[in-house]
């Protein structure tokens, strides 16, 4: 970005970039694959994973009327979003139920900007989320990680051209599309390994009395059915 006044960043975040050549689509998307396939690239990729889920149970408790008190991101990338406010009822559940299904809706909303060519608003937007987020967390592991992911993104939005923004872009964003399915079934094998009453399905089979593989159905079918509307809008 070679912007020098406030006016110029303004500009150049918010105009559209050209369209990028389909074989960059298609190769981001491949790559993005691999990341959540491969187990060593997926462990580090997962906390970008949790960041997106912690969000949605945050944006989903403040939506619902609960007041938000913190966020915690732990190295094993598992976290924690607490909230105050009724025990049970509709809020809590859409709250709980928020969590799998926020990082897929995340990834298909970004196409939506991508579609649009507004490759630079979408880093930029991304960064303003972090920095919103980074006010709630409440633990040393959540600070690094929300400052190390906005600023790889500051970073490639600043110092790259048009093309490697571009392609970090639809990377980034197949990345979410793509890693919102995983994390399901690894619920369902940890439920069946080692069984956590603290779990988001089990927790919501508390507050509705639907059993806990029909939540996790739910997350299951949603992502994917996400992730499928997000894959024909950018490939045809």
């Amino acid at each position: 970005m070679e912007a020098t006044t406030f006016g110029d960043v303004w500009r150049d975040v918010f105009t559209a970039q050209p369209a990028p050549p389909m074989w960059l689509v298609v190769t981001a998307g491949v790559v993005a694959l691999a990341a959540v396939l491969f187990r060593p690239v997926w462990r580090v990729g997962r906390n970008v994973v949790t960041i997106a889920h912690e969000g949605g149970h945050a944006v989903m408790a403040l939506l619902s009327g609960r007041q938000l008190t913190g966020i915690r991101l732990h190295s094993d990338t598992s976290g924690v979003t607490v909230s105050r406010g009724r025990p049970t009822g509709p809020g809590m559940v859409l709250t709980v139920a928020a969590g799998y299904i926020t990082p897929s809706i995340v990834g298909l909303l970004c196409i939506l900007l991508l579609l649009g060519n507004r490759v630079t608003a979408l880093l930029w937007m991304s960064i303003l989320v972090l920095a919103a987020m980074l006010l709630l967390i409440r633990n040393v592991y959540g600070v690094v990680s929300v400052v190390g992911t906005g600023a790889v993104v500051f970073l490639v939005s600043w110092f790259t051209p048009p093309e490697v923004q571009a392609a970090f872009a639809y990377f980034f964003t197949w990345f979410l599309l793509l890693a919102g399915i995983r994390p399901v079934f690894e619920l369902q094998a940890q439920r069946s390994r080692q069984p956590s009453p603290h779990s988001d399905a089990d927790q919501l089979h508390r507050l509705t009395g639907v059993p806990g593989i029909v939540w996790v159905l739910f997350f299951g079918v949603v992502n994917v059915a996400v992730t499928a509307a997000g894959i024909w809008l950018l490939m045809f």
